[in-house]
């Protein structure tokens, strides 16, 4: 373990501590794990990073860098202890440059922050989480970030132009370029982006921003049955329009966004919200008619279109109650996160539907229903053994399933702790070699973020992977 005076010579007094209080609040994150470190720390520069880090290669300290802990998976939890490094503190704008279209900003720069300030330019940096009030750059980048958005827009990745990362042996490595188009050897910025700060600690990111829409329209469609609503997704996004949100919620979500909030909802199986946007408002009801004529060969209960800016919030409020009145039903839940190419979207619906029969387990499933990405929320009781065995059965059987319909274990959340073990559910054996060689070679002693997306050097436990 790093001597305690050796990283208050680096930070000061003020930015360490291994009070007990303290580290209460960084030994857990929004998933369902928990474990404390043995320390925090909060450096203010890549300089104060680097010699954090270059001590922790000589102990064999383990780092788990940190932003606004929303991570889902358990991204975060210092499962082997070790130090946190909270880099809230590094949360300057660098540059914003308009006529070239970046910005460059540190990894603590909060996502909403950083859109605020665009938007007195007219521009936007696109991935917007929902957690985006709070989550920052790093954590961003650190899980490729997508968001509603992400059917139009695409995810973090598709924005990073280059990084400032500090590597497992302290040394500061520049990636990529501030060019729109880069081809200078290896793409190792994309290399860093997803790898939720298993391969070094991201300081800094030079991101693509895009031009603001000026016009958006908002629809709503409610279905009577599941398959009617995953039709009419799909068909919405084969049609040659490109909606910039198509979200999905399912009847168990809906009930619960009816039964404890004051919005007036039907009954129904499934609603859709939809969204198109443009530089004209020609352009965008265009766009909006075309999915508007989808829904309604798909037997729709009724579709509801914003008039105004204050249908258009009203439009959008069940949405943003899905996962607060869920946890308010649940304290103990489980918000996974699997996506499937978006023709399987309707299999998927239908196969979440039957596992929450199968296991007699509350499964609501609302989502990123334009990019395939679905968030089914398992709804149990931690304290009772049986309701736990029954959530684990039922959380690997939507992963099978997932990886069954050509889909993948994460859309956004990342891997963290939480699926480490289903990771040769859907990487061969050489792949996985490959993952590890790499975090092998770029961090041989194991430092950052041990632990997580099984890539430690032992022998993989997959018992509850296998156990279908």
């Amino acid at each position: 373990m790093i001597p305690k005076q050796s990283l208050i010579e680096i930070v000061g007094s003020e930015n360490f501590t291994d009070q007990l209080e303290e580290l209460v609040p960084y030994s857990y994150d929004a998933s369902m794990n928990v474990h404390r470190p043995d320390g925090a720390i909060w450096p203010e520069s890549p300089e104060q990073v680097a010699k954090i880090v270059q001590l922790a290669n000589e102990e064999k300290t383990p780092l788990i860098p940190r932003g606004a802990g929303t991570s889902l998976s358990g991204g975060v939890v210092p499962i082997q202890g070790g130090i946190i490094v909270d880099l809230s503190k590094m949360n300057r704008m660098i540059e914003i440059s308009i006529e070239n279209r970046y910005v460059r900003v540190q990894a603590g720069v909060v996502c909403d922050l950083l859109n605020r300030e665009l938007a007195k330019y007219g521009f936007v940096f696109p991935p917007d989480p929902a957690s985006s009030s709070v989550a920052t750059i790093g954590g961003n980048v650190a899980t490729n970030a997508g968001g509603i958005k992400g059917a139009k827009y695409g995810t973090t990745r598709d924005y990073v132009l280059g990084l400032q990362v500090v590597l497992p042996t302290g040394e500061v490595m520049h990636t990529g370029s501030y060019t729109m188009k880069c081809v200078s050897g290896y793409d190792l910025s994309r290399l860093f982006v997803g790898s939720e700060g298993t391969l070094g600690i991201v300081t800094e990111a030079t991101l693509k921003i895009n031009p603001l829409p000026r016009y958006a329209m908002t629809a709503v469609a409610t279905f009577s049955r599941l398959e009617d609503a995953g039709n009419a997704i799909f068909q919405t996004m084969m049609s040659g329009i490109l909606p910039s949100v198509m979200e999905i919620m399912d009847q168990v979500t809906l009930r619960s966004i009816k039964e404890n909030t004051d919005i007036d909802l039907p009954d129904a199986e499934a609603m859709i919200l939809t969204e198109t946007d443009g530089f004209t408002w020609e352009e965008v009801e265009a766009q909006m008619e075309v999915i508007l004529k989808i829904f309604k060969k798909n037997h729709p209960i009724e579709i509801k279109t914003a008039k105004g800016e204050k249908d258009r919030v009203n439009l959008w409020k069940a949405r943003k109650s899905a996962y607060a009145t869920l946890a308010r039903v649940s304290n103990s839940f489980v918000l996974d996160d699997v996506t499937v190419p978006v023709s399987r979207i309707p299999e998927l619906l239908i196969g979440i539907q039957g596992i929450s029969k199968k296991y007699d387990i509350v499964i609501a499933t609302f989502g990123h229903a334009g990019d395939g990405n679905l968030h089914p929320q398992i709804l149990y009781d931690e304290y009772d053994p049986e309701q736990v065995e029954r959530m684990e059965k039922a959380e690997a059987e939507i992963f099978h399933l997932a990886i069954s319909l050509n889909g993948t274990l994460s859309g956004e959340h990342g891997i963290g702790l939480s699926k480490a073990n289903y990771m040769s559910l859907e990487h061969d054996p050489v792949e996985m070699a490959l993952m590890k060689k790499i975090k092998k070679t770029l961090d041989p002693n194991n430092i950052m973020n041990p632990g997580k997306r099984a890539l430690d050097d032992r022998k993989e436990s997959n018992e509850r992977a296998n156990s279908i």
